[in-house]
């Protein structure tokens, strides 16, 4: 609570219009209270709006409004003198992810790399936080050229993801993300074998999870796609399949 202001109301409230995808509702209401807070100077309050703004802005496709709360944002931290704090980690994420998703990988990678500096010293090395941070920052490593150094990030997401109960559908994911940087560096042609093995490492894990709710239906719905572009279209609509029961049961 500062000065009458709660985050976690605000939060409250902003996930009740983000779970109808009521998203200028959502929009409406953080900039509402991004006003309030700057009014009564509440600035640590309003860093995680600025974070929950972004992410909004990045979701609608709206570049000048994501990347202005992202500058905000990371301003702030400045001014603030917290710029080596978890949260500032966690903003310099979320930053990072917007340059990203905008093709400013160049922008994106400082970002990331000071979140993974704060990370890796502040959280314990199986925090699922480190692991979103590594499949992240691979992915802006891929649009830079840098295979490398991506698949090194992708296993370090791994090892973490390893560690966390019910992790396995994250590593699934990752096993995909690896295949995608595969062929971006050798061709499809050359490196079929290579991403068969990752495909069947991703496949084992989506069988294999316990918890079969609407996280489970998200990744299923969203790893398809990536075995109709290899050409497994039984196990695309097999995943599909899953999916949709999933949220028709729901």
């Amino acid at each position: 609570m500062n000065n009458g202001i709660s985050l976690d109301k605000i939060l409250a409230k902003l996930d009740s219009h983000l779970h109808k995808n009521d998203y200028e509702a959502a929009e409406r209401h953080l900039l509402y209270w991004l006003d309030e807070v700057r009014g009564v100077k509440s600035y640590h309050t309003e860093i995680p709006l600025l974070n929950e703004l972004m992410g909004l802005y990045r979701k609608l496709g709206k570049k000048e409004n994501a990347i202005e709360c992202a500058r905000c944002a990371l301003e702030r931290i400045e001014a603030l003198g917290i710029t080596h704090q978890v949260g500032a980690a966690t903003t310099y994420l979320n930053s990072a992810t917007v340059f990203k998703a905008f093709e400013m990988p160049s922008d994106s990678l400082p970002l990331f790399e000071k979140a993974k500096e704060i990370y890796e010293k502040e959280l314990p090395s199986d925090d699922a936080r480190l692991g979103g941070l590594y499949n992240n920052m691979a992915l802006t490593l891929v649009d830079l050229g840098r295979y490398d150094d991506a698949k090194e990030s992708y296993n370090k997401a791994i090892e973490v993801m390893e560690k966390v109960e019910n992790g396995s559908l994250e590593v699934a994911i990752t096993y995909l993300n690896i295949a995608n940087v595969i062929e971006a560096e050798f061709g499809l042609e050359d490196s079929e074998t290579a991403i068969k093995e990752y495909l069947d490492r991703a496949e084992k894990l989506l069988d294999s999870y316990p918890i079969k709710d609407g996280h489970y239906a998200f990744v299923c719905e969203k790893c398809s796609s990536v075995y109709g572009y290899y050409g497994y279209f039984l196990y695309e609509n097999e995943l599909k399949e899953r999916s949709r029961k999933i949220y028709e049961g729901n």
